[in-house]
């Protein structure tokens, strides 16, 4: 019963985070650092553990000082290392996560930490992504969405062709570009779906299933924004190719994501029950 107080400070919070990270500014305003990892560390005192409770606070200075350790590590090579700033800010906030993993190791022993393995794991979203990754992620989400929309386009009867990130329909060509590619909106449905698994699923194959959904999802809303503003560009108004259900409307396609998400969650959970109900 104690998750599910605790579930219902954490949903609310998820939604004022999405209306405020939608409400943000224009992407052409924000580099794609600014997906919303700083939303782990604030999500983090919200989120429940169910096994708090049965934790026993016992130091543990076998485990917890060699991460302090690295974290030590970690700082050093960030403070003294020549690479980018992308990559000294992911060195210095991964130091920071371990340092945190590591007091509640060392001060509190390594069943509390296990108690809260969820929460503490969550923190890592929290470290931004290396650029070379971050750049291989937005080039898979430009292009695959400019498949999705392609896909769509051929499905209403409307002759589309795809050149890479490029598409073209009569009388419009589309490109996807970086900051079309909804990655901000894909890490925030990734976190959102891994707490509503975690709040709502028991066994770890479901969870990991729920949470792989999302890959698909991203593309897929992604795709369907590209397809909605073209139809309604061509087809009604030239003036939504560059209004503001371009610019500020992600959030219309992000709900409709997390309406998918939700809807597998009810059928995850309920095939769960049946089955807990059935080997009683």
């Amino acid at each position: 019963m104690g998750s599910f107080r605790r579930s219902n400070r954490t949903v609310p919070y998820l939604m004022v985070a999405f209306l405020e990270h939608d409400a943000a500014a224009c992407p052409r305003q924000r580099s794609t650092h600014s997906y919303p990892s700083d939303r782990a560390v604030e999500l983090c005192p919200y989120l429940p553990n169910k096994d708090a409770a049965k934790a026993h606070y016992k130091s543990s200075l076998v485990v917890g000082i060699p991460i302090l350790a690295a974290a030590l590590l970690l700082a050093a090579i960030a403070a003294w290392q020549s690479g980018s700033e992308g990559t000294r800010l992911s060195l210095s906030i991964l130091a920071l996560v371990f340092w945190w993993m590591g007091s509640v190791m060392l001060c509190f022993g390594l069943q509390t930490f296990r108690s809260f393995l969820f929460p503490l794991c969550f923190l890592l979203l929290a470290v931004p992504l290396p650029e070379s990754v971050l750049n291989r992620i937005v080039e898979f989400l430009q292009y695959q969405s400019a498949v999705a929309a392609r896909v769509l386009f051929r499905a209403v009867g409307v002759p589309a062709t795809q050149d890479g990130i490029m598409l073209s329909i009569p009388t419009l060509d589309i490109e996807v570009a970086r900051e079309c590619s909804s990655i901000r909106s894909s890490m925030m449905l990734v976190m959102t779906t891994m707490v509503l698994a975690h709040l709502f699923l028991r066994s770890w194959w479901r969870q990991l299933l729920l949470v792989l959904v999302t890959i698909p999802l991203s593309v897929m809303k992604n795709g369907l924004r590209i397809f909605t503003i073209a139809e309604l560009g061509t087809r009604i108004d030239r003036g939504f190719l560059n209004g503001k259900l371009h610019h500020q409307g992600g959030i219309l396609f992000f709900g409709v994501a997390v309406v998918g998400v939700i809807g597998l969650l009810w059928i995850l959970r309920r095939t769960e029950s049946q089955r807990l109900l059935s080997s009683q």
